[in-house]
């Protein structure tokens, strides 16, 4: 496992799933840099945005954890740590979340506090903003509506067709330009499709930077849809999303789920939907010059989410 030994690694994205990804990168030896949406605006990040004023902790905590030197041990434990029901003020937040708020305070910037939080947990790596802006996400979805707000987005009733940020083009962070120019692998997911991935995509310089490197770069398509935001898509259809918005001649490869069993027996319940990507629809991936890669990468005790073994396999044979 010692692929990306002398090498450099960049993921992009958000949410829960960029950590997977980050897992497998470290465990391969590779230089790890994970560039991180900050359009989250639900939960405890959203109401620390429109308290305190700061840009979005969550994604960014979750994936400091992920590097952490001990990922179980009390530091990132208490990092992780999320308030109960029963008081008042703090019920909800991720204790990670308040303590990087803080030092944001006290320090005067958001990368400041990153960069005390890595030093706090003897991060592997290390964690970028994709912008430093104050951005918020709209997006139409596929039945005309109109929605404002990461955490609406992903709640929206009907698949969504087209996301935008406000402000528009926001001023990348350069560190996460400069990450990303200098990786040898860029691996783009797994995340929500139009409120954790493309949101990157949106800030100046970002797809500019990945359509003209010479690195590997991978895109891991998510083993299952979400209800509303991606439901009834295929694995071409996120694949067009993607270029859709800034992403067009970016990836090198794609790596899709390709079912054991048949998708009644992964998933029972009528809200989960495994992302299809039979032969058709890897023909139209192929069709756009990308190399398909399919394996069974689901969790088979999570179904909905990629099985971090299945993904190391298969990342280490692309890469290698």
């Amino acid at each position: 496992m010692n692929v990306g030994e002398g090498r450099r690694a960049v993921a992009i994205g958000g949410g829960t799933g960029l950590p997977a990804v980050i897992h497998c990168l470290l465990d391969m030896r590779f230089e790890t840099s994970a560039v991180v949406t900050m359009a989250d605006d639900g939960g405890s990040s959203g109401l620390l945005r429109r308290e305190l004023g700061m840009l979005p902790p969550g994604d960014v905590r979750n994936c400091l954890v992920a590097m952490a030197a001990d990922e179980h041990g009390l530091s990132a434990s208490l990092f992780q740590y999320r308030f109960p029901d029963g008081g008042n003020g703090h019920v909800g937040h991720a204790l990670g979340n308040l303590m990087l708020a803080a030092v944001a305070d006290l320090a005067g910037s958001f990368p400041e506090a990153i960069e005390w939080a890595s030093e706090f947990l003897h991060v592997r790596g290390q964690v970028l903003p994709s912008t430093l802006a104050d951005v918020y996400l709209h997006g139409i979805d596929r039945e005309g509506g109109a929605h404002r707000g990461q955490a609406t987005l992903a709640a929206a009733p009907h698949p969504l067709a087209r996301v935008r940020l406000d402000p528009p083009l926001p001023p990348a962070y350069l560190p996460a330009i400069e990450a990303i120019r200098e990786a040898d692998v860029i691996v783009i997911g797994p995340g929500s499709l139009y409120t954790s991935l493309i949101p990157n995509f949106l800030v100046a310089d970002v797809a500019d930077t990945v359509r003209a490197s010479s690195a590997t770069r991978i895109y891991v398509c998510n083993v299952a849809n979400m209800r509303g935001e991606t439901f009834g898509l295929d694995a071409a259809d996120h694949v067009a999303a993607l270029a859709e918005h800034g992403a067009s001649e970016a990836i090198d490869v794609v790596l899709v789920h390709t079912p054991s069993v048949s998708a009644a027996d992964v998933c029972e319940n009528d809200a989960v939907e495994v992302v299809v990507a039979d032969e058709a629809v890897r023909s139209r991936i192929e069709a756009l010059g990308i190399e398909v890669v399919q394996a069974d990468l689901a969790d088979p005790n999570d179904p909905v989410r990629h099985s971090r073994a299945a993904l190391l396999r298969v990342l280490e044979g692309v890469v290698s």
